[in-house]
């Protein structure tokens, strides 16, 4: 199916970026078309012992921060902090999708925001992060699994040295029913 289609679908299956605002930090799901297939950015948080998500690939965001006015704020600060992707720039908000709660810390409420690029960014990372990765929708599909670590077992987007799971995981399975579901 042709992403433009997919991508009208998509913004009316999504809530408003006005709604749903009840949440203590915001991400970024990146979709960056390339030829005719939707991209996703994926960046790579640094080893933090005072972080829980340390060295896992993540969405673009963070914490809202008491000067922000809303998540929307939140979501476009960290997003350039961070990649330097400067959101309100040749960028379409398409949405939001449900809040969800971070099994690492229960009490925080994650709300991510869909975004579709309309430019190809420069993309700079901030000490936080240490790499990132453009993985297509059709790639993640097909590279589903287990991920196993001294913790315990966990399913998992594996595309080579790529391994995305927990709370990005999750966000990415519900984006992509909500995708199943707009067609």
């Amino acid at each position: 199916m042709d992403y433009v289609d997919s991508i009208e679908k998509l913004s009316k299956m999504l809530k408003p970026v006005s709604e749903g605002q009840d949440a203590d930090a915001a991400v970024a799901l990146l979709l960056k078309p390339v030829n005719h297939i939707l991209k996703i950015l994926f960046v790579k948080r640094v080893e933090n012992p005072a972080d829980p998500w340390s060295g896992q690939m993540a969405l673009p965001g963070g914490k809202r921060d008491a000067k922000d006015q809303n998540l929307k704020q939140t979501v476009v600060r960290e997003t350039l902090e961070e990649t330097n992707i400067k959101l309100l720039d040749r960028c379409r908000f398409l949405g939001v999708m449900e809040a969800l709660r971070s099994t690492q810390r229960p009490e925080m409420k994650i709300l991510p925001f869909v975004v579709l690029l309309k430019h190809d960014p420069s993309i700079k990372l901030n000490e936080e992060l240490e790499g990132f990765v453009w993985i297509s929708l059709k790639d993640l599909l097909q590279h589903k699994g287990i991920v196993k670590f001294s913790f315990g077992e966990f399913r998992a987007y594996i595309v080579g040295n790529t391994i995305i799971w927990g709370l990005t995981y999750r966000i990415l399975e519900k984006f992509i029913h909500i995708l199943d579901h707009s067609h």
